[in-house]
């Protein structure tokens, strides 16, 4: 590959062997379209990429650092009370998400070219605001008498918001392939981003908030805010002249109809993509296999050594900041990092090879002071630092290892393939999120 130069340079579709001369007059027009495009106006383009990036993953995010607001409405009390609604919340949590997102992927890539993204975008978008709406308005609601209800009703929320995510992110992603790679950072990088801005809300309203559901609405407020802002983003996309360049060769066409008007319905030829991809795929689903194991699952339960000096950092500030702020600033970091630097490259064996090192992280953050330890006894980093250095690794090697894979997919396939390939690499990722989620329900109750 060329070096960082590659990330924002224009994409020139890779040829198929099948093509006939109309077919390759017709890809001739589009390279020269595609050579010769216009400049992308103060960066707009990138940025409504960016927000969509953190659009993806915030109601997620939101989901999973609002720990104290959960830990309250499963007890009614700011004081921690054990159960086993409240231990392995994240891990149910976790697993209640990531299920049906990959059913949810699986529909996205059987409807690709049966539904336009248009409508696949907003209307997932709009599925995400109506339930956080819903979640904001019963912040205020007392749930004391039907605690189990409102568990099952909010694993219930979680299971639609990722289900509507993962569609969300599959087809933002599936058409930032036909973008410069650059775009397709932007989607990555935005994710992260999405995490930091989520774990700086909630320490901010831990700060300022002396109720923990006031604290809460303001969080869930954002959310609502920060959506809006992505359906007005993503409406404004079309009308820029930089994006209506790369997508007016979208090879999407009229639902039920080919070229000659005959009923059709073409789902993209999964062999010959994962053909090209697979060894890129597998690693993207190993990278957050193992990431999602211990985030936030065992990471959040790791506890300051001194938390019995009763000191705001030791008690109230200790996981928001460690477990949650550190890991995502180190992610966004590492995600950031790709847009200079993209090495080892799509077919090196080194990548691979990267991907698997990650699983020494595993042990390291489980022996840090994770409580309660019911079976596993042995704590053996008896140091504060030592969660803050397992999570910077986690998170800059998961931002990094993870975001090469995703943006090499969509490039190394001819271009009428570049969104179905994004799907199907979003897929891997979201099926590494669903066996890692199921791996950490076992990993919790183990120790």
């Amino acid at each position: 590959m060329d070096g960082p130069r590659s990330l924002n340079a224009a994409y020139i579709p890779v040829p198929l062997d099948s093509h006939t001369s109309s077919e390759d007059e017709d890809s001739d027009d589009q390279t020269l379209a595609i050579r010769y495009s216009p400049d992308d106006r103060y960066c707009l383009v990138y940025i409504i990429f960016f927000l969509m990036g953190i659009g993806s993953l915030l109601p997620w995010n939101f989901f999973i650092t609002a720990k104290s607001y959960w830990l309250y409405k499963m007890s009614n009390s700011t004081e921690e009370q054990r159960s086993d609604l409240s231990d392995y919340f994240e891990s149910y949590l976790t697993f209640a998400s990531t299920v049906p997102s990959v059913l949810c992927l699986i529909l996205n890539y059987i409807f690709i070219n049966r539904v336009s993204p248009n409508v696949r975008i907003l209307s997932s978008l709009f599925v995400i605001l109506f339930v956080f709406v819903v979640t904001t308005v019963l912040v205020k609601v007392d749930v004391s008498h039907c605690k189990v209800e409102f568990f099952a009703g909010t694993l219930a929320s979680v299971a639609i918001v990722s289900g509507a995510s993962n569609v969300f992110c599959g087809s933002v992603f599936g058409i930032s392939g036909y973008f410069p790679m650059r775009i397709s950072q932007a989607i990555i990088a935005g994710q992260a981003m999405g995490g930091t801005l989520s774990a700086v809300a909630s320490v901010v309203d831990l700060a300022l908030a002396e109720d923990v559901t006031d604290s809460a609405l303001a969080y869930f407020l954002t959310a609502d805010i920060f959506i809006l802002l992505c359906i007005f983003a993503y409406l404004l996309l079309p009308k820029l002249a930089f994006s209506r360049h790369y997508m007016m060769v979208v090879p999407f066409t009229i639902p039920g109809e080919d070229s000659e008007g005959a009923a059709s319905f073409h789902i993209p030829p999964l062999k010959l993509i994962l053909r090209k991809t697979w060894v890129l795929g597998l690693s993207v689903f190993y990278v957050f296999c193992v990431t999602i194991m211990v985030f936030p699952a065992v990471s959040s339960g790791i506890q300051s050594v001194h938390k019995d000096s009763g000191s705001p950092w030791t008690t109230t500030y200790f996981v928001p900041l460690t477990g949650f702020l550190l890991y995502n600033v180190a992610d966004f970091c590492g995600r950031q990092a790709t847009a200079w630097l993209q090495v080892p490259g799509p077919t090196s064996l080194v990548l691979p090879a990267l991907v698997l090192c990650r699983s020494a992280l595993v042990p390291l953050v489980i022996f840090c002071n994770y409580q309660p330890r019911d079976h596993l006894h042995t704590v053996l980093f008896h140091h504060d630092v030592y969660p803050m250095v397992f999570n910077c690794l986690l998170g800059l090697s998961n931002g990094y290892l993870g975001t090469l894979p995703m943006i090499y997919g969509p490039k190394v396939v001819p271009r009428e393939q570049a969104e179905a390939t994004g799907v199907v690499m979003s897929f891997f990722l979201t099926l590494g999120l669903a066996v890692g989620s199921a791996l950490s329900l076992v990993l919790v109750h183990a120790i």
